[in-house]
């Protein structure tokens, strides 16, 4: 009998221990579509027509000797070259990234820095491997995507990132039509996932808060017109969109936490450590403040939280200068990916998603992408986490 009870728990450990190994992640990393050439575009920010590639090339002749000084192993690759993006996919899959979130951008009426996704990512022809959906970057635009200009301290605004009803109707509608039905669109519970990460330009763009919550109830209602079951629709969780009376000018009352939820937020993530917490210190350091603050979002909004992991944090790449993260090495790095992974465990009610900031975002100092510093440190933390 008492071998029988031995076999019968080792048996239940084994049967854990493989269900555990088994279980699937959805890692997420952030994508910046502009180390694209052939983009007429881009070039009055880059004139050279590679991207922001201009900007990491010639670091070190705009500043001599400076400690930044990264070279991509994989070169100045043009990623909406449909053959590259075909590489980065199976790259990225190899080591355990099955989802690319692609910055979105609309200005002057029209998408900006859409063909890393359109021409490269969507042509691959191994895109099936590969789930995406879309942040919309509805940001201002000012000097600092410009070397030339970056370190004139200006708020020199070049595109506002607010638009009206009519074109948001325009907007929600091709993206649905282009994006959420092409059937690599990440989708939780047949969901189109769609991430908005300026709140206050959204809502003085619609004219107000009331305004707001009818376009998203609109957009919400149109997604389910097109066939799906609705929309799940993605905070980017930080404390411009959290404040009420910071988002909506006419408001004087208190911060109301619960406006989010009134907005028709059913989700949200992060985008960078640097959005709320001092980033100018050690990587471990930094990721016991991250923890509570997953800790304190989880407790406090009425929305599911997706762990965010940022792999860095320098900006001087544009400007010179900057509030730079130390000691993120791919050790730390893996160290904070376990943390994320913990979460999901322990949430095992929500999607098993994970969100990475970034894939390719050099000029922030913040990729996964192989480079002359870490080689391909970075991926093979998240392959050993999550593969």
């Amino acid at each position: 009998m008492r071998k029988i009870f031995i076999l019968t728990v080792f048996t239940l450990i084994c049967i854990g221990l493989q269900a555990q190994k088994q279980k699937k992640y959805d890692v997420a990393a952030f994508l910046y579509p502009a180390y694209a050439a052939d983009d007429p575009r881009l070039r009055p920010f880059w004139p050279h027509g590679i991207g922001e590639w201009e900007t990491v090339a010639n670091m070190q002749e705009r500043y001599p000797g400076h400690y930044w000084n990264r070279k991509p192993l994989w070169g100045y690759i043009n990623e909406a070259d449909p053959t590259v993006m075909a590489m980065e996919i199976d790259a990225a899959t190899k080591h355990g990234v099955n989802v690319f979130i692609f910055d979105w951008y609309w200005y002057d009426g029209r998408p900006f820095m859409e063909t890393t996704l359109d021409n490269g990512f969507l042509k691959a022809e191994n895109v099936d491997k590969m789930k995406f959906y879309l942040m919309w970057a509805n940001h201002e635009v000012v000097n600092v995507w410009d070397t030339r200009l970056a370190n004139i301290d200006e708020h020199n605004v070049i595109w506002t990132g607010q638009v009206d009803r009519n074109e948001f109707e325009k907007i929600c509608k091709r993206n649905i039509e282009k994006y959420f039905k092409h059937p690599q669109y990440y989708k939780i519970d047949g969901k189109p996932v769609f991430m908005i990460y300026d709140v206050p330009q959204l809502i003085t763009g619609l004219g107000g808060l009331v305004q707001t919550i009818d376009a998203l109830n609109w957009f919400k209602e149109e997604t389910k017109r097109a066939g799906f079951p609705g929309l799940d629709l993605q905070l980017t969780m930080w404390s411009i969109n959290v404040n009420y009376s910071g988002v909506d000018g006419s408001r004087t009352h208190e911060p109301d936490k619960d406006f989010v939820k009134k907005l028709g937020f059913t989700s949200s993530t992060h985008y960078q450590f640097v959005h709320f917490t001092n980033v100018n210190r050690d990587y471990m350091e930094i990721m016991e403040d991250v923890k509570k603050e997953w800790a304190r979002i989880d407790a406090t909004f009425d929305l599911i939280y997706y762990p965010h992991v940022s792999v860095g944090w320098d900006n001087s790449p544009r400007t010179g200068k900057s509030a730079v993260v130390k000691n993120n090495t791919p050790e730390n790095f893996e160290k904070a990916l376990r943390d994320a992974k913990a979460y999901v465990d322990a949430h095992s009610n929500q999607a098993p998603l994970i969100t990475i900031n970034s894939w390719n975002e050099w000029t922030e100092t913040s990729y996964l992408q192989p480079c002359n510093v870490f080689g391909y440190g970075y991926l093979e933390a998240v392959k050993r986490v999550f593969k």
